[in-house]
């Protein structure tokens, strides 16, 4: 949920779907660098779904597309493959999924071999920003990473570049659950500034305006929230005990002295957080 810097340039999937994870392709000397900071990888490493939605939302949004069997799902930002290798074994779709965490990508992978999905899922390593699919998909997907396209509605432009004629988009974003009354409200809830985030119905109209019909959607709750940040809360307090001399341990052990009063106070009041489906107008 937290803006990473994307600058890499984006691999091609390979015609044929696996779940290998195909390499991509980046200037001499910045192999390294396509990964995210290690402060992500442990604050959500015991995560399936990276975003403020749990297992049984992730099911519902794929039961309500209704897709068809056999569509292709483009999944940009995928983190962990949760919701291609889920809905690959529940709505038999096939899938890419990107991402610019090796990490993520392995465990994404793992799971897609633990579910029996794996013939029907490409993973590519490679940044999300600017990937466009070699052949046209039936659902473009990019849930809480909208960073990828500068915002709502460069990402939505992004994601239509891969969508087949009268396919569907489907954005995660955050929204204002309620007006944030001041500054450190705005900032406890990890904005910059209150134009950052929109309300629900302001981001409702914005769909409209870019030209786009909302067709489903399905939000996030409180709880939703408790359990995507307090997992990562546990993530770091386990991490801190089994790492004592790290370098990170200073940075971590601010984030959790920090966190969880700033999530209550802040977080888990005022933003709200869901995936809306949009079919071109």
């Amino acid at each position: 949920m937290t803006p990473v810097p994307r600058t890499f340039e984006k691999a091609s999937p390979s015609a044929t779907v696996s779940a290998t994870v195909t390499a991509a392709r980046v200037p001499i000397g910045t192999e390294a660098i396509l990964e995210l900071p290690r402060s992500f990888l442990i604050r959500e490493s015991s995560h399936r779904i990276l975003d403020p939605f749990t297992s049984e939302k992730l099911a519902t949004l794929g039961a309500a597309l209704r897709m068809p069997t056999g569509a292709r799902v483009l999944d940009l930002a995928c983190g962990k493959g949760e919701l291609l290798c889920t809905w690959v074994r529940d709505h038999g779709v096939a899938g890419v999924g990107v991402d610019i965490s090796a990490t993520f990508l392995a465990a994404a992978q793992a799971r897609a071999a633990e579910l029996g999905v794996s013939d029907r899922i490409e993973f590519v390593h490679a940044d999300a920003a600017g990937y466009v699919a070699d052949e046209p998909v039936d659902v473009a997907a990019c849930l809480g990473a909208t960073w990828i396209g500068r915002g709502t509605a460069g990402t939505i432009a992004l994601l239509e570049r891969s969508l087949r004629p009268g396919g569907t988009v489907l954005i995660g974003e955050r929204y204002w659950r309620l007006d944030p009354p001041d500054q450190d409200t705005v900032e406890g809830s990890y904005a910059r500034h209150k134009d950052e985030l929109m309300s629900l119905p302001g981001l409702v109209e914005n769909f409209r305006d870019l030209g786009w019909d909302l067709v489903e959607m399905v939000l996030a709750d409180q709880d939703s929230w408790d359990r995507y940040v307090a997992a990562q809360w546990l993530n770091i307090r386990r991490w801190i005990d089994a790492n004592p001399d790290d370098e990170l341990v200073g940075e971590m052990r601010a984030e959790l002295d920090t966190a969880p009063l700033r999530h209550v106070r802040y977080q888990r009041e005022y933003v709200g957080w869901g995936v809306f489906a949009l079919a071109r107008r």
